[in-house]
Parts: C-alpha cells; sequence; structure tokens
C-alpha cells in the first residue's frame, strides 16, 4: 500500500510517501523559518497562505524522487489535528481533493500520534509494549503504547511544555526567533558548575512535569548578572542556556526512569523536537546503560513536524482497517480520545 502524506498544522509544510513494503521512499519538506522570524513567532495567517502555495509543488516533487505518480496512490493521510485552524484546512483540503478525484481512501491522523509512531521509521525500531517520551512543541507527555492506538497517559507538563520553555527562555535572553535550537547550541559552549535552576517538580511523587517555574528562575537570574545597562556578556548567556538545558534534561530523564519502573518496561521511546537535543540523547543513552533498558529515537531529520510520521501512521491505521475520515480538522484534540487501530 502506498500512503501519501500531508503535514501542515503550523510552520512547516510536509509531504511524504510511506510503501508498507518499501518503507519510506521520499520526503519534501519546506520551513516557514525565515519568513516568521521577522515577527517574532508564528503569525496564523502567513502560515496558511504559505501552506498553499508548497502543498502541491511539494506533492510533485516527492512523486518525482520516488518516481511515481498519482495514479499509483492506494490511499492519502493527512494532519486533522491538534495544530492552527487555518494551516490545517489547507493539508485536508489538498487531501480530500486528491483521494476525491482518485477515488481512494483518505484518513485524517493525529498529528501527536505521528510523533509517537515515528521512530518505528528508524532501524532498530522498537516492538510494542514500549514507554513513549513525547516532547513536541506545546506538549510534554509521557505515556505507556501498547499498540497503535493503544496509549495510556502517565503524567504530562502542567503548564509550559519542555519545547516552549526553551523557546521562551531564549526570548527572555534576547536570542532571536526561533530561539529553541540556538539555546541548546550555546548551552554546548556553556559551564555547567557556574549556574544551578531549580529543578520543578523533580521529587514531587509522580509523572507531571512544570516548566513555567524554570523560565521565572532564568529572568530573576538574567537580572541578576546583568550589567547596568542590563546587557549580559556572551559566556554568561552561555553558561544561563547550559544551566537551563541541565534542568530541563534531568526532569525528563528522572520522570522518563520513573514511569519505567511504574508500567514495568524496558523499551523507551524519544519523539518530537526536543528528542532531537543532544545533552538529552546523551543522558538518557547513558541511563539506558546503568540501568539496562533500551531507548529508541526517531532519525533526526523526522523529530520535527514532517510528511513521513503522517504518512506512517496513517498507512499503519489502514493497515489495521481502520475506517477513512471524512473532511474536517480538529485544532484542539486530546490524543488520549483516538480510537483503537
Amino acid at each position: 500500500m502506498l500512503v501519501l502524506g500531508i503535514e501542515s498544522s503550523c510552520d512547516e509544510t510536509g509531504v511524504a510517501l510511506y510503501d508498507t513494503d518499501g518503507g519510506l521512499l521520499a520526503h519534501q519538506l519546506h520551513t516557514q523559518m525565515a519568513m516568521h522570524a521577522e515577527y517574532g513567532g508564528v503569525v496564523p495567517e502567513l502560515a496558511s497562505r504559505d501552506h498553499i502555495r508548497r502543498a502541491i509543488p511539494l506533492t510533485e516533487a516527492c512523486l518525482a524522487e520516488a518516481g511515481k505518480t498519482l495514479a499509483d496512490l492506494d490511499a492519502i493521510a493527512y494532519t486533522q489535528g491538534p495544530g492552527l485552524g487555518g494551516a490545517l484546512l489547507v493539508g485536508a483540503s489538498v487531501a480530500n481533493a486528491l483521494a476525491f478525484g482518485l477515488n481512494i481512501p483518505v484518513l485524517g491522523v493525529h498529528h501527536l500520534e505521528g510523533h509517537l509512531l515515528s521512530p518505528l521509521l528508524a532501524e532498530p525500531k522498537p516492538a510494542f509494549p514500549f514507554l513513549a517520551l513525547l516532547v513536541s512543541g506545546g506538549h510534554t507527555q509521557l505515556m505507556a503504547v501498547r499498540g497503535v492506538g493503544d496509549y495510556q497517559i502517565l503524567g504530562e507538563t502542567l503548564d509550559d511544555a519542555a519545547g516552549e520553555a526553551f523557546d521562551k527562555t531564549a526570548k527572555l535572553l534576547g536570542l532571536p526567533y526561533p530561539g529553541g535550537p540556538l539555546l541548546s547550541r550555546l548551552a554546548e559552549e556553556g559551564d555547567p558548575a557556574r549556574f544551578t535552576l531549580p529543578r520543578p517538580m523533580l521529587n514531587s511523587g509522580d509523572l507531571d512535569m512544570s516548566f513555567s517555574g524554570l523560565k521565572t528562575a532564568v529572568l530573576t537570574l538574567s537580572k541578576q548578572v546583568a550589567d547596568a545597562d542590563g546587557h549580559i556578556d556572551e559566556q554568561t548567556r552561555k553558561d544561563i542556556c547550559r544551566a537551563f538545558q541541565e534542568a530541563i534534561v534531568e526532569v525528563l530523564t528522572k520522570k522518563s526512569l520513573a514511569a519505567l519502573k511504574q508500567c514495568g518496561m524496558k523499551r523507551l521511546v524519544v519523539a518530537g523536537g526536543v528528542g532531537a537535543n543532544k545533552q538529552l540523547r546523551a543522558a538518557l543513552d547513558e541511563a539506558a546503560r546503568r540501568r539496562r533498558f533500551e531507548v529508541f529515537y526517531p532519525p533526526l531529520a523526522l523529530c520535527t513536524d514532517n510528511g513521513a510520521m503522517i504518512a506512517f501512521a496513517g498507512a499503519m491505521r489502514l493497515r489495521h482497517a481502520q475506517a477513512p475520515g471524512s473532511y474536517s480538522i480538529k485544532p484542539r484534540w486530546d490524543l488520549s480520545a483516538l480510537p483503537p487501530a
């Protein structure tokens, strides 16, 4: 079965072809990062208009890369939610129009399910069941995954997600949009011993997390180390970045270990944009070595939003006889509300 996947939930247009026999055949991605940088954040109307411009050319490029035509498609999957309403409508419209014209099934996919299953595109791939640490944009969750559609949330952030905390902290430190990845790069050159920031809810006794207080602690520290004009020297900025990242990584690592122990699993899957963070991967790899469990990540190119994860999740749903979806979007959509496959 050859499935075309279309992702347009926010500020990246992703298109991919996944074959249930041949694997991922091609994927194309356009990021709107440079466009939104002028405004310091995502402008929903501009995002929607750019998706309109990119969706068809990226689809054509993807088909050409794989040496396929529209007539070869067996089904189309698109991101149904959650995300920006206007942006989601673009993907839904393109997917449903193509499917109607080709008389093939079309399926709406949950964006977070796409991230959750994306490590299955890597080699080696994890087997079910596994514990998932989902750190994507506005979501940070720990969940037990026993199969496609069988997800149990064990813990999540009570306020800012890890990705949001990275971006908001970067903005506090005067870093340009998108600041999260730049903060991580600066942290690599920071002194881990100079500053120590709080680890919110590290010893709360449950699997929930909180990162808004950490952002406030960075603001307080920044004011303390700034000169009379409010400026922070570059090395100090790097040291603050390192202290912030150390705190995030320690919380995510300890909560993941507690979740593994609670559910009795020996496999951890990390998915989402923050899953590309080098320090987080190093910490989890070391913990896996010491505690003797396996840890899996999606390929770096598939950590952020992309069409490959949507095509793959759609293929998994269709393989399990999931009924085709209707022309609709769900800007707010609880992952736990998904039906089992």
